[in-house]
């Protein structure tokens, strides 16, 4: 069951009172008439679909190889500065993440 932890505390005697049944009306027309902000910036052109074409679009990243001081874990895989190696057992390097 969701948890809503910005709405107010009840105590078990707010729960045990009854309200009428036109206030119980009133209070659920008043959570459906929610008000909706669009943000006119926010079109549908911003939106990327999977599967579309971009044979005409052109990266450019510059690859730097790795340094002296870094590793690349042999459990994730990922390059790190050697104050993140938790571990070395039998040549294979472990970060800190993996390790924990």
């Amino acid at each position: 069951m969701a948890t809503d932890y910005d709405a107010p505390r009840r105590t078990e005697s707010d729960e045990v009172s009854e309200d009428s049944l036109e206030e119980l009306k009133a209070r659920r027309n008043e959570a459906q008439s929610a008000v909706v902000d669009i943000d006119e910036s926010d079109t549908a052109e911003s939106f990327e679909l999977p599967g579309a074409d971009l044979s005409d679009e052109v990266l450019s990243v510059r690859v730097v190889p790795k340094q002296a001081d870094e590793f690349t874990c042999s459990s994730c895989f990922l390059v790190h500065h050697r104050s993140r190696l938790a571990e070395e057992s039998g040549g294979q390097l472990i970060c800190m993440d993996c390790a924990a």
